[in-house]
């Protein structure tokens, strides 16, 4: 059956997803498939019934989706200043770059470095398949490379 993801808690590894047939069904962590370890509302899923919960899940598309494609051109143009962070919501990350490239030109250095670490997140972001993006940068906790 298909449906999409309503909720889901990462701290607990529970949630719930709504199917075709407009039932309710929860799931828990132990049921993705597919290498993925969590997921967002929205994310639309195929599963199977077990005693009325969601088995068995594998994500057919990705829910609220940050693109990998994006992300690489903005850190290829304006990744000195971390716009790519704030896209990809690392916040810290983003003050971080967005200080050292701005106050960083002062010292030359911090600010060079800052242009060789988007550049090496443009090559790495253009590498990685949609899955392995979302998995690290948009779901996990990665924020820098």
């Amino acid at each position: 059956m298909r449906g999409k993801v309503l909720a889901y808690d990462d701290l607990g590894g529970t949630g719930l997803i709504s199917g075709d047939d407009g039932q309710r069904y929860p799931f828990v962590r132990g049921a993705l498939q597919g290498g993925v370890r969590a997921v967002v509302p929205g994310t639309e899923v195929d599963f199977q019934l077990e005693d009325g919960k969601a088995a068995s899940v594998y994500v057919v598309a990705f829910g609220v989706e940050k693109s990998r494609i994006v992300a690489a051109i903005l850190a290829v143009f304006v990744g000195h200043w971390g716009i790519h962070k704030f896209y990809l919501g690392k916040i810290n990350a983003g003050v971080i770059m967005l200080l050292l490239g701005t106050v960083g030109w002062l010292l030359i250095i911090p600010a060079v470095v800052n242009w060789v670490i988007a550049f090496i997140e443009f090559i790495i972001y253009l590498t990685k398949s949609d899955q392995e993006f979302y998995q690290e940068y948009v779901a996990g906790d990665r924020s820098w490379f």
